[in-house]
Parts: structure tokens; C-alpha cells; sequence
């Protein structure tokens, strides 16, 4: 079964001559797959390039116009896979638009730090980005039916969105796959890439983060728990989020003297990676953890929304010294907007709300449950 993507549309609308389309996102989320489908429904001549094939890789880093010429052929459309393999691809996916303005093209990598280093600088003002994350909740309405979809939200909790997950009805090959696909995050991405060297503190430092998501996560605690320096934690930190592993939110605040604003709070981009780092995919009501996972959820699906819809959104979690808290803050159109995630029914404490109406007078509160989650992530 094939999950129909919502990015697809976009990117046919931003398939323009002269330009390069950078699409990034993690391994085995479908990149690949929506590529093909794409080359085979538009109307232009096109070209499919795995970057992996090494023939194509010295071609494509050759900086030589005639050969880069030939590689496009009469091409209209470039499509090349795994551009992050390809050293300098940055500087002659330059000469390729510049040479051959008729042309399109789109570029994807699954690791963004590695691409973007490449590419940022010799294509400024030439390409746009987009990212193609784990399977969104709209996609999985549009694929199961709003029913089925609903009914099946504890298994989107437990097992995640990656799309081999989501297709695979057996739980113990869902585990097995989702076993194979955290290996290939953390030992082929980051080893590879950046020459980590202990990636058992890789893990650990991930398995740390599991356990806190919701809460404002101690680089110095997180070094000393795991006897390494805070420097090199916040290297793998930021490499994590490169690799689309985790990603970070900010403490809001505009009141220092009682808000917290100077730790951040992590997150993960699919909950099923997140408990297989932890080896429990105990259903729900076997779980102490349902709150952390139903946090992770909605903010990452509500993330992927934002994302590709092109919503420019600025995220913040709210926390007082008193613990007065808010799960989430959107600013957006000069608007304060703050969402409280509670699994059952409930609604966000008086004195919560109080404080925070109170030093921001124009915001708006809402509490997301089950009753009303999904007009909050469709």
C-alpha cells in the first residue's frame, strides 16, 4: 500500500527552470518513492540520477560543463538522489543552472547538515528547501479513511509514521524494521558523516532524552550522566537534529525575572524511533508514558503541518520558576497562541491560565485532547 504524500503537490508547484529544489529529510522516509512518482507524472522530459552509482557521482563533481551538459542531455528535469554523496555538489549544481537555464532540478540528501554545507553558498538565490518528514496524521486519514485513522491512534503513538511502519501490519516486523532504521540513523548518518567515535554515547545520550521529552533538558546534566564534556554533547546534539533525530524548542519568554527561557526542551521527529531507543512498544494501557508520547505526537505532527504548508510559525514551550507551564506556544501573525496537551479530557489549571492571559493579553488558549486533536493537526 502507498501513502499519497501532500508534499508531492508542492513540489510539482515549485519544479522551475534555473532553480534547484533541495528536499531533505531522514532515511526510509520516502524521499526515493515520491521522486519516481513525481518524474512520472509531469509533462516535461526528465531524468532520474542516483548519486550512489559512482559513474554519476564523478560526473556530477567533475566541474566540467561539457560533461555536466552531457549528463543533462535534452533533459528538462533533473531529478538527483542521495546529492549528498557527491563532493562539491553545491558548486556544480551551480554550473548546471547557470549553464543550462531551461532546466529544473531537485536534489535530495538525508542528512541535512552534510547538503546544506555544500550547497548554501554556491546556490544563494538559485534553489528553495523543503522537507519530507515521517508520514503526517492527513496523510494517514487520506490513505486509512478519517475513521480507521482515529481508531488507530494508538498505534500511530507506539509504532510512529515512517512509511514501511505504517504499511506493515505484523507488530514484531514493525519492531524489527524500526530496529533496522534507528541502526541506520545512528551508525551510518552520524559515524559516517562526522567521524563519531563512541557511538554508544550516542545512544545513551538519545535513550537520556527519551525519558525527558516534555520536561527542559541539563547539558551539564546530560554530560555528567553520560562522563563525557558538555561541549561534546552539544555536538551530538546538533548533529541528532541534522540527521532528523530530534529537534529542539525554546523556552518563551519576555519576562525573565519569571520566566524560563535558558534550557530548551527535546523532542523526537517519530515517536516509534523513540521507543525503539528504549525498547518498549507496550500498548498504552500497559504504559507509564502516555502523556510524553501524546506531548511528541502533536507537537512533531503539528511541526510537519507547519512545515508543509509553509506556515512561518516560531515555537516555544512556557514555564514559570513557580511551574505555571503551557506545552506549546505559536507566534504568528503577531499572535501569541498556546496549546496545552492532555491525553484524557481536562482543561488547562485556572492559574495557568490567569498568569499567562494576564502578561499577554491578546493570546489565545486552547487545551488539545482526543476529543479535538484532529482539527488541531489537519
Amino acid at each position: 500500500m502507498k501513502i499519497p504524500r501532500v508534499l508531492s503537490t508542492q513540489i510539482k508547484a515549485n519544479i522551475i527552470p534555473g532553480k534547484v529544489l533541495v528536499l531533505y529529510g531522514p532515511r526510509q522516509v520516502g524521499k526515493t518513492t515520491l521522486l519516481r512518482d513525481l518524474l512520472r507524472s509531469v509533462e516535461v522530459r526528465s531524468k532520474f540520477i542516483n548519486a550512489d552509482e559512482l559513474i554519476y557521482r564523478e560526473a556530477l563533481s567533475s566541474q566540467n560543463k561539457q560533461l555536466l551538459g552531457e549528463l543533462l542531455a535534452d533533459a528538462q528535469l533533473l531529478a538527483i538522489d542521495e546529492a549528498q554523496r557527491v563532493p562539491d555538489i553545491g558548486l556544480n549544481l551551480k554550473i548546471l543552472v547557470d549553464s543550462f537555464p531551461h532546466a529544473a532540478i531537485i536534489a535530495t540528501g538525508s542528512a541535512s547538515f552534510d547538503l546544506a554545507n555544500k550547497i548554501s553558498e554556491p546556490l544563494t538565490g538559485r534553489k528553495l528547501t523543503m522537507y519530507l518528514h515521517p508520514v503526517m496524521y492527513s496523510e494517514l486519514q487520506e490513505a486509512f479513511g478519517s475513521f480507521e485513522a482515529r481508531m488507530q491512534l494508538n498505534r500511530w503513538l507506539v509504532y510512529g509514521g515512517y512509511p514501511a511502519i505504517v504499511t506493515t501490519e505484523d507488530p514484531v516486523l514493525r519492531e524489527r524494521l524500526l530496529g533496522e532504521l534507528v541502526g541506520s540513523y545512528l551508525y551510518r548518518d552520524i559515524l559516517e558523516l562526522e567521524g563519531v567515535r563512541r557511538a554508544e554515547k550516542i545512544v545513551d545520550l538519545l535513550r537520556l532524552l527519551a525519558f525527558q521529552i516534555g520536561q527542559e533538558v541539563s547539558l551539564s546534566e546530560l554530560a555528567s550522566n553520560l562522563a563525557i564534556n558538555r561541549a561534546t554533547v552539544e555536538r551530538y546534539l546538533d548533529l541528532l537534529e541534522q540527521v532528523f533525530v530530534i529537534y529542539r524548542v525554546r523556552g518563551f519568554s519576555r519576562n525573565l525575572r519569571k520566566e524560563i527561557s535558558k534550557n530548551a526542551r527535546y523532542y523526537f521527529y517519530d515517536n516509534g524511533v523513540r521507543n525503539s531507543l528504549i525498547a518498549n512498544f507496550n500498548p498504552l494501557e500497559l504504559r507509564n508514558d502516555v502523556g510524553q508520547l501524546w506531548e511528541n505526537f502533536l507537537m512533531t505532527e503539528r511541526l510537519k503541518r507547519n512545515q508543509v504548508y509553509n506556515r512561518q510559525v516560531n515555537r516555544y514551550f512556557w514555564r514559570t520558576y513557580d511551574q505555571k507551564e503551557i506545552d506549546s506556544i505559536e507566534e504568528y501573525g503577531g499572535n501569541l497562541h498556546g496549546f496545552e496537551f492532555k491525553w484524557k479530557q481536562g482543561e488547562m489549571k485556572p492559574a495557568t491560565r490567569m498568569e499567562f492571559e494576564q502578561a499577554y493579553p491578546n493570546s489565545v488558549l486552547k487545551t488539545i485532547s482526543q476529543e479535538n486533536f484532529v482539527e488541531f493537526l489537519t
